[in-house]
């Protein structure tokens, strides 16, 4: 495990890293996940291996530490990642990222150009999201005030909806942490994510499931030079759910095919 200080209080992002050669790769979970768990199978995968690597859980999340006081915007998730990268020597590298991740990453890829060569989007948030009672993702912890997330019980509401699977992940995350990231992911960035993307001058591949249908806007995407790719039986959780697909289409991105 590796770390780097990221906040003027010395709050610390942490992360597995797999060596190999350079130009490193960086993996970055979503909400209430992280990187470790989410990403290990298909980062050992043969056509994905021989790269430096690294699993980096964001601040408040998983390994990495959960400062009450950070404020868990989108930017300053991105900033501190930066950190975190500039930290263990990293620039130019390739980011393959999921959900609030990837939303994450484009910010990073936006506001710190040397650090980010190619994107690699999974099933990412790039518009802002209604707050909705109920939902078991972002919307739905972010629909809770901060108190009634925090001490009155709405994170128990939560944990109850989320399921087992999710929630050996998401009970990781600092409680104000969760709620601040959904919040701010809800809420997006301004510009928007969507709109970032779009300026990047990268290459660009966004993953959806392909059960999801049409990814709204893909053609102003494609058209901005952001390949959209379908991947085959599987949910929001991609290289979970059919990590030989997620694998082979992640590797055809990264080679630019």
């Amino acid at each position: 495990m590796r770390s780097a200080a990221v906040t003027p209080e010395g709050d610390h992002i942490r992360w597995v890293e797999l060596p190999g050669q350079e130009p490193p790769r960086v993996y970055v979970h979503g909400l209430g996940a992280t990187s470790p768990a989410y990403f290990t199978e298909v980062a050992v995968d043969p056509r994905l291996a021989g790269r430096r690597s690294l699993l980096i859980d964001l601040l408040g999340h998983g390994i990495s530490d959960r400062p009450t006081t950070f404020d868990y915007t989108l930017e300053s998730h991105a900033d501190a990642l930066a950190a975190a990268l500039e930290g263990a020597g990293v620039s130019g590298a390739e980011v393959i990222a999921h959900s609030m991740g990837g939303s994450v990453a484009i910010v990073l890829a936006a506001r710190h150009p040397r650090l980010v060569s190619r994107l690699v989007l999974i099933d990412a948030n790039l518009d802002p999201i209604p707050r909705a009672p109920g939902s078991s993702g972002s919307s739905g912890i972010a629909f809770y005030s901060e108190e009634e997330f925090v001490r009155g019980g709405g994170w128990e509401e939560v944990r109850d909806r989320v399921g087992a699977h999710w929630w050996s992940t998401m009970r990781l995350a600092g409680r104000e942490a969760l709620h601040r990231s959904a919040l701010h992911l809800t809420r997006g960035s301004v510009p928007t994510m969507r709109e970032m993307l779009l300026e990047l001058e990268i290459p660009r591949t966004f993953l959806l499931p392909e059960d999801d249908g049409p990814l709204p806007g893909a053609d102003a995407l494609a058209e901005a030079g952001v390949s959209v790719v379908a991947v085959p039986d599987c949910g929001h959780n991609i290289m979970l759910d059919n990590p030989e697909a997620f694998v082979t289409a992640t590797a055809a991105a990264l080679e630019g095919r």
